[in-house]
């Protein structure tokens, strides 16, 4: 049934040793993010954990406890890494929309006027001495003022004073769309903040769907129950209830102010430019909240973590429903931000030009900048078993595809960056696949080596685990 909320949650990583609280006093302002940072560039990814900040300001602060690693993904989701990519399915197969209640815990306290203070929350700084403020990175809530659906999003905030903040929403994209079906009519329009509700919101609010798709109610199909929302008290907005704050305001039309610079999921800054300033009207909380954020900016990060295992499902099913059924996998790696990322895509051909066909469609209908097409006998999540399929099985003359042309805006693939100015990047195609008349693997037979691994045991040899490409290759029948 999925978790009611954080706490849960937190309760069910700390019991699976991937929770780690840090008593220490620390400093928002520099200290907590360069923690973090360290967790994702030097501890491995498999072993990475979430980390509670006892100590960091009004309130306990908690990063990475969702986005840590394909593990802790997992957990949040109730499932194991295999699983996650069925659940996906299924949530977006069988969305369930949310269920409205009259009270909620994150309206336990709520503060309205000059009391909606920013200045009460521990909002850290992402890159110190670099972001020029500090920055809410978490779900964002708006709507659309003629079809009335909500969008829910991750658009960073950067926080101009107690009550003003500057949001990164920027033209084409969905929350934009929302906000302009406001301000288009002289009105102001409704946002929210959500920080820190259950893990299958957060999971569900990253994946790329299309305009109008309610991520919320992907977010119950992926619990396996509804997610329970409440009116928001000072603006027309649903807000799920069991969020530990929720943040109100409006984007007024004409209210703009320069954003950043800010680290960007690619690994560098990026450029000041104009967005819409939203003004607080409220700020909600339950008693004691705990207060969370993403880390992102340079990759691996919580974001692109999140981006990438949620999206993998998404594309999937996008496949299946072209009536590609012969496509069995997909893994992005985990630098993926919302584009610039290395698909993996593993499938059972059916016919000359297929791998290379699907490897097209990819590239077409998403924002990945590689697309790599594999046999199914591939474990896409091994890049060991990934380079000997493109050692052995890709010849790059004739298993290319490049398709030129396409576009980015100009700070977000800093490889086609032109003077600041918008420019056309390009994409590439692989079709790493067996090509036909290839000759036996070089391995004994599976039952050669599972007797030979019995041998391996009784000789008092060291514990050894079978990596699934060793599966995958005995499986095979010649």
């Amino acid at each position: 049934m999925g978790y009611r909320d954080l706490r849960d949650f937190l309760v069910a990583l700390e019991g699976r040793g991937r929770l780690r609280r840090i008593a220490q006093p620390v400093d928002r302002s520099w200290e907590l993010a360069c923690i973090a940072r360290w967790l994702y560039q030097a501890v491995p990814e498999r072993e990475r954990f979430g980390l509670l900040f006892e100590n960091a300001g009004a309130m306990p602060v908690v990063t990475a406890a969702i986005g840590a690693s394909r593990e802790t993904y997992a957990l949040a989701l109730d499932t194991t890494p295999e699983g996650i990519i069925p659940a996906w399915v299924r949530a977006l197969s069988h969305p369930i929309p949310p269920v409205r209640v009259a009270q909620a815990p994150c309206q336990e306290i709520v503060l309205t006027g000059r009391s909606a203070s920013l200045d009460l929350l521990p909002i850290p700084i992402w890159t110190p001495g670099k972001d020029v403020a500090p920055y809410l990175t978490t779900l964002t809530i708006t709507r659309d003022a003629d079809a009335g659906f909500q969008n829910c999003a991750v658009y960073r905030s950067m926080v101009l004073d107690e009550r003003r903040v500057v949001v990164n929403l920027n033209p084409g994209r969905h929350g934009w769309r929302c906000v302009e079906s406001y301000l288009r009519r002289g009105l102001p329009a409704p946002i929210t903040w959500v920080i820190a509700t259950e893990p299958a919101v957060h999971c569900a609010a990253v994946a790329n769907v299309p305009y109008g798709v309610d991520e919320v109610s992907i977010a119950g199909g992926l619990k396996g129950t509804p997610v329970e929302t409440v009116k928001a008290r000072t603006i027309d907005l649903a807000v799920p209830a069991h969020a530990e704050i929720v943040i109100e305001g409006e984007i007024r039309p004409d209210d703009r102010a320069r954003e950043g610079p800010f680290g960007e999921f690619a690994g560098y800054m990026s450029q000041a430019v104009e967005r819409p300033v939203a003004t607080i009207t409220a700020i909600t909380h339950r008693r004691d909240p705990l207060y969370y954020g993403y880390i992102s900016q340079f990759p691996p990060s919580e974001s692109t973590t999140l981006q990438s295992l949620g999206n993998c499902g998404l594309v999937l099913k996008q496949l299946h429903d072209l009536g590609h059924a012969s496509v069995r996998d997909v893994h992005i790696d985990l630098t993926y931000g919302g584009l610039l990322a290395h698909g993996v895509i593993a499938m059972r051909p059916q016919y000359p030009g297929h791998a290379r066909q699907i490897g097209r469609i990819v590239a077409d209908t998403t924002l990945l900048k590689r697309v790599t097409v594999v046999d199914e006998d591939i474990d896409i999540r091994d890049a060991q078993h990934l380079d000997w399929a493109l050692n052995a099985r890709y010849d790059p003359a004739r298993d290319t595809v490049l398709v030129s042309g396409t576009f980015s805006p100009a700070d977000m693939d800093p490889a086609v960056r032109s003077e600041g100015r918008e420019a056309a990047g390009s994409k590439i195609v692989i079709d790493a696949t067996e090509k036909s008349g290839a000759p036996p693997f070089s391995l004994p037979s599976r039952e050669l080596m599972d007797k030979a691994l019995e041998s391996w045991r009784a000789a008092g040899l060291p514990p050894i685990e079978v990596p699934r490409r060793v599966d995958l290759a005995l499986a095979r029948k010649k």
